[in-house]
């Protein structure tokens, strides 16, 4: 009764499980992508925007050469924005980088506990027809077919939980 009751309930308790792992780990994903715009930023943009202005206004023979002052002018601060985005890009990659090392010793944690507790009790059971050509490779380590179903194990379980928890979390976070 007891295993039943487990296999019955395994499901589900393994599905929301893995869901809240990936969605765990897709907002660090997405955390540390973002970039912050700060104020000398914008600043660096408005002025870049400026000298490009002033240099495609000159367009007469005489002012030819400070209209190219101003485009290096204008290359120079493009450079020094990139720099300075490589720098915060690095911040955050950094400051982010213990949460993705904790996650990840916790996504292994989880599987590992996932997989010794539901090793040789069946997590669902589907019939035959839905998995004519699968249904061995998924009751592997399950405990065999039962009546006109197969068994479903935990980790062929979890590979399928992991990659429909992953698809939900990009849906969710586009």
């Amino acid at each position: 009764m007891e295993e039943s009751l487990e296999g019955s309930v395994g499901a589900p308790i393994i599905f929301l499980i893995v869901v809240a792992v990936q969605y765990l780990s897709r907002y660090v994903q997405l955390n540390t992508s973002r970039v912050a715009v700060n104020a000398e930023e914008l600043k660096l943009r408005a002025e870049i925007k400026q000298l490009q202005k002033e240099a495609n206004a000159m367009s007469q023979p005489s002012t030819f050469a400070q209209a190219a002052k101003l485009r290096r002018t204008a290359a120079a601060k493009e450079q020094e924005l990139a720099k300075n985005q490589e720098k915060l890009m690095k911040e955050m990659k950094s400051s982010y980088d213990t949460y993705r090392k904790a996650l990840t010793a916790i996504k292994v944690l989880t599987y590992f506990l996932l997989i010794i507790w539901f090793w040789r009790i069946p997590v669902a059971s589907i019939p035959k027809q839905l998995l004519q050509p699968f249904g061995r490779l998924l009751s592997w380590r399950s405990g065999g077919p039962a009546n006109e179903n197969v068994t479903v194990g935990v980790i062929p379980w979890l590979i399928l939980s992991t990659r429909v928890s992953k698809l939900i979390c990009r849906k969710i976070f586009k």
